[in-house]
């Protein structure tokens, strides 16, 4: 483990008047999309609107947005002294409900009874089948489908938060390469990942895939028993969650030299990863990134072997809208961010995949990952 950074700053805290806005933002969207509003259940949403993050329970946690009318969050009172200690408590108005009380009672009166709503994409069923119980003309949208530019587009210091789990995730990469990969099995190294990104920083560890061999030829493999060997490609995809903003980070490295034809495959992934990152600017569809990384690919032979989008959005999860995928439309926006990691996988032998969260800046694109993308030689 390397020796201990000095203590990096506290990142800007997000005030009362951030969460306002946000939510505000979130009702006149809903309204401009011809939604009654938005109900948000505990999750990525109702913790980028309100700074409130309650264990998701089957008792009733829901924050209504309404144009034009005053914020509401439903919450139990057993959980309401939490709710109002939130940074964005004071830009809302709760409403709390007791053990015994229908909670669809209290949150029902806060809705149109004919409304459509948009709802956060992880509400339980059981709750929204209680308010469509409670409100049977009503009807209800996915928030991913209805408002998919909800979270996508970061400010200053979204983007600082985000720069840093990049930098923290840089620093890891760094150190893994000093660790040893053969004679060791890929748990090991995924361990090594965790640690380390615990140690850079991270609240949160979402994933450490290491997919040695034949088993980095599948995109999301667990890592598993098997023993890394010299002569192993070896996929590294890592990321989590740093001061609640995500990093997602993938470098292909090789035991000992590679062959003519391993090399050869991780330069054209490198290819088009740049291609892909080049095309990134305002106006752009978001389709245009995964045009751009996959033409690479597919003029050198292997565009059946690209078996995944080119990329997702990033922020309070690791995962998120927009995607950069064929059919998706959604011009690119500065302030966006998302990854772009184009990759080939050879079913039995190896794969490669080079990944960096991109952020779309006034005239262009601007990497938020540095580490070299050249094939690292480990042993």
């Amino acid at each position: 483990m390397p020796s201990p950074n000095p203590p990096a700053p506290p990142p800007v805290p997000f005030t009362a008047e951030v969460y306002r806005a946000r939510m505000a933002k979130a009702a006149e969207s809903a309204a401009e999309a011809g939604l009654a509003g938005v109900i948000v259940a505990p999750g990525p949403d109702l913790v980028h609107l309100t700074g409130y993050q309650p264990v998701s329970t089957e008792r009733l946690t829901l924050l209504v947005l309404r144009a034009e009318e005053e914020p509401v969050l439903v919450v139990p009172t057993l959980e309401a002294p939490d709710a109002a200690a939130a940074a964005g408590a004071p830009a809302l108005a709760l409403r709390d409900w007791t053990d015994g009380v229908d909670p669809y009672a209290v949150a029902s009166p806060l809705l149109a009874p004919r409304g459509r709503f948009g709802v956060s994409d992880n509400a339980w069923a059981m709750h929204l089948l209680g308010l469509q119980r409670a409100l049977p003309g009503t009807t209800y949208t996915a928030l991913t489908e209805a408002l998919p530019m909800l979270r996508a587009v970061k400010d200053a210091v979204e983007l600082e938060r985000l720069t840093a789990a990049g930098a923290a995730a840089d620093a890891t990469y760094e150190e893994i390469l000093k660790v040893r990969f053969s004679g060791r099995r890929e748990t090991d190294v995924a361990a090594d990942l965790a640690a380390l990104l615990k140690h850079f920083g991270h609240s949160q560890v979402d994933f450490t895939v290491v997919g040695s061999g034949p088993n980095g030829a599948n995109p999301h493999h667990e890592a598993g028993e098997r023993t890394i060997e010299r002569g192993d490609m070896v996929v590294l995809d890592f990321g989590g969650l740093k001061h609640g903003y995500g990093s997602d980070t993938s470098r292909t490295v090789h035991v000992g030299e590679p062959t003519a034809e391993e090399q050869r495959v991780h330069d054209i992934v490198r290819e088009a990863q740049q291609a892909g990152c080049a095309a990134v600017r305002p106006g752009v569809a978001c389709q245009e990134i995964d045009r751009a990384a996959r033409a690479v690919i597919t003029e050198f032979g292997y565009g059946d072997r690209f078996i995944h989008r080119t990329g997702h959005g990033i922020g309070v999860t690791t995962h998120e809208p927009p995607y950069m995928i064929e059919g998706e439309e959604q011009a690119l926006v500065p302030g966006m961010c998302f990854s772009v990691e184009p990759g080939i996988y050879l079913p039995g032998r190896f794969g490669v995949r080079i990944e960096d969260i991109v952020t779309v800046t006034e005239d262009g694109g601007r990497r938020l990952n540095a580490t070299a993308r050249e094939l690292a030689i480990v042993e």
